[in-house]
């Protein structure tokens, strides 16, 4: 999500955060035990003729700076849902995106729709916190976890009841995906190095993923345009945060993006070349 550098102290401040979480771990799975039931994302969106938008809560970022500091999420995210959201993300670190578990909270008490906790989790601890805040998914980027923990994480979050959104961003953290038996894939489209996004990482990843996972493409979606260009991909669903935010009017835009038809559910333009390292990118 990051460049190096800063995806290293952000993920070092995780550490210290998880620390703290180990002390309260009992009242958090006593939280997660009495949530409301995780709401299905997969399956509804495997029926969906469209491209679900996965609508972003975003204040600020490292790379973009202050967005909307002063955003109210549930109004944010009420103004999501009327343009036709799939789904809402909510960024909760507060250091580096101003976010917090609180903002996930009110999401989902006003939302009707799958509610995604979008953070850096690098500990079972912060998936059993995201299910006590009513998180329905839960975000594992494969750059910061082994592949032992990535598949500890994924199936924790689904034995929660939790869909997992196992972000890559080239192939070989697709095969890290994959070995931890993702079926919501995401394809960053943000470039780790230095912060520019591409399309062309959607386009690239696409056919590693197969039929029968799901794939979001993220980051640096401007408009329908954008959809339709990784929906004809092979992309089920595409993440936009900071375009909607920065939009003023977001429901409009959300509805362009939603009208936009998936591409043989998937299936249709994906799957073919082999995985490994052996495989060709």
């Amino acid at each position: 999500m990051q460049t190096p550098g800063i995806l290293d102290r952000i993920v070092e401040r995780k550490r210290a955060e998880v620390e703290r979480l180990r002390a309260v771990r009992r009242d958090l799975e006593r939280a997660a035990e009495d949530a409301p039931p995780p709401r299905p994302f997969l399956d509804p969106l495997r029926r969906s003729p469209c491209v679900g938008v996965i609508a972003e809560v975003k204040r600020r970022s490292p790379g973009a700076g202050a967005i909307a500091p002063e955003l109210h999420p549930e109004a944010l995210s009420a103004e999501f849902e009327d343009g036709g959201a799939f789904a809402i993300s909510v960024l909760t670190d507060g250091a580096w995106f101003g976010g917090s578990l609180e903002d996930l909270a009110a999401v989902r008490r006003g939302s009707g729709v799958p509610v995604l906790r979008k953070d850096f989790v690098i500990d079972p601890v912060q998936v059993t916190e995201a299910r006590a805040a009513g998180a329905d998914l839960v975000l594992l980027v494969v750059r910061i976890l082994d592949r032992a923990l990535l598949g500890d994480l994924r199936a924790m979050a689904h034995d929660m009841g939790m869909t997992a959104l196992v972000e890559a961003h080239d192939e070989w953290e697709v095969e890290a995906a994959l070995e931890a038996e993702a079926k919501l894939v995401g394809a960053n489209n943000r470039d780790l190095a230095d912060f520019r996004t591409s399309l062309e990482v959607t386009e690239r990843l696409a056919p590693y993923v197969p039929g029968d996972a799901l794939l979001v493409s993220e980051s640096g979606i401007r408009d329908a345009r954008d959809v339709a260009r990784v929906a004809a991909a092979g992309a089920d669903a595409v993440l936009v945060g900071e375009t909607l935010v920065r939009s003023g009017s977001p429901g409009p835009v959300v509805g362009e993006m939603a009208a936009v038809k998936r591409v043989g559910g998937g299936a249709g333009v994906r799957g073919g070349p082999p995985r490994g390292r052996g495989a060709s990118p």
